[in-house]
């Protein structure tokens, strides 16, 4: 069932409303200095169409990972002044995120301010979703608008708990796009429809790759998690990455692929290499001739040119993990090789999702995700999606 967005509100359910946003402003700090904004970018489009409507806009987001209480280094007061210049009016930043104080903040605001309250994770009972905590974190507020997709797997009192309290509660924008895309993708994606399985471990990987093969119609496997592969398929695959206990996992997925009548592409060719390391020694040797002492650190130049092949009548390609080393300059060809692809296909018309993490990072570098659909801001949130689990934070709010 879709969710309700603020979008489905009437100005009049808006106007002199006191809203309480749950948004992701879980960013990476050097210091007190933010070294990537773009969680705190990515929620200005809602709070500022809140504000449009004449609401009262109260901002709350958890910080790091707080072990006892408050710490001044999971302050949100550098979130709160970023917001303030991106918004460029004064963001208030409470000095807790319950009690009496806050609420004599927020009802004290008027139509049009933005208030931030502090980091929620200073509470222990905010993971724990302990009813009580989210009480007094619904109380000065009339409705809640959740915006947080990347905590939205999560059952916390500020994603899930406050809803309780808060007969309206409905999701922000960046929260509605995510479902739109991922979900569906998912549900009903154009086909033919492909994905793009990477990064090092299959254990990680394995629901979502089930629950994909049973979606899509093909699989392209890259990253470390090829030599499990490779290994399940008889190959010796020298020093490379390799987990053992899922070796008859990945026997199962080939099986299961086949029984499907569905294609899983593993790379033709292989960069390997004689140590972990920016400066090691490389060759190119197919798939299934990886010598001893050699590991393989990303895909060759032919599995590249396979992809493109593969990938070039597809109308929906969902990405979830890196074909190699992409950190290394000497091991990013394929993936950044894969993410030209994409960005080729999209200008086409397909649809293209990059789904968080790593690839998100490699999108970024390669200075082409401009050019995808959409690039998800959920790592775990996006796996367990892309699953077909269904997200706490999401199942809490208002049906359509």
């Amino acid at each position: 069932m879709p969710k309700k967005s603020i979008q489905d509100l009437a100005n009049d359910e808006l106007k002199g409303k006191r809203v309480l946003v749950r948004c992701d402003l879980n960013v990476p700090l050097d210091g007190k200095t933010i070294t990537d904004a773009t969680r705190i970018r990515s929620s200005i489009p809602t709070i500022e169409f809140l504000k449009s409507k004449g609401a009262i806009v109260t901002v709350c987001s958890h910080l790091g990972r707080p072990k006892d209480g408050p710490e001044d280094k999971f302050s949100l007061g550098p979130c709160a002044e970023h917001m303030g210049k991106l918004l460029e009016q004064t963001v208030t930043l409470a000095p807790d995120c319950i009690g009496d104080e806050v609420a004599k903040i927020v009802g004290d605001a008027s139509e049009g301010d933005v208030i931030m309250l502090e980091n929620t994770r200073f509470y222990k009972e905010e993971t724990k979703n302990d009813p009580e905590f989210g009480k007094k974190l619904a109380a000065p507020f009339e409705i809640f608008v959740n915006d947080a997709f990347g905590t939205a797997h999560r059952a916390h009192a500020s994603t899930e708990g406050v809803t309780k309290y808060l007969s309206t509660s409905v999701s922000g924008f960046l929260l509605a796009k995510e479902l739109e895309y991922l979900d569906g993708a998912v549900q009903n994606g154009k086909s033919p429809m492909a994905a793009i399985v990477g990064g090092s471990k299959v254990s990680s990987k394995i629901t979502v790759l089930d629950a994909l093969l049973d979606k899509c119609d093909k699989i392209i496997i890259g990253g470390g998690m090829v030599f499990t592969f490779l290994k399940a398929q008889g190959h010796n695959v020298g020093t490379s990455l390799v987990e053992d206990d899922f070796v008859a996992t990945a026997k199962g997925v080939l099986e299961k692929a086949e029984l499907l009548g569905k294609q899983v592409h593993l790379p033709s060719d292989i960069v390997i290499a004689n140590a972990f390391s920016a400066d090691a020694e490389t060759q190119i040797v197919a798939s299934d001739a990886i010598p001893d002492g050699w590991m393989g650190l990303d895909n060759g130049p032919n599995a590249t040119a396979e992809h493109q092949e593969i990938l070039s009548d597809c109308k929906t390609v969902i990405m979830n993990g890196p074909m190699g080393v992409f950190e290394f300059e000497k091991f990013n060809k394929g993936t950044f090789g894969i993410v030209k692809i994409l960005a080729d296909i999209t200008d086409k018309g397909a649809i293209t999702i990059i789904g968080g993490g790593d690839s998100v990072a490699a999108c970024e570098q390669s200075g082409l995700a401009s050019r995808m659909s959409h690039i998800s801001t959920g790592g775990g949130a996006s796996l367990e999606l892309l699953e077909g689990k269904v997200l706490p934070g999401v199942a809490a709010l208002a049906d359509q």
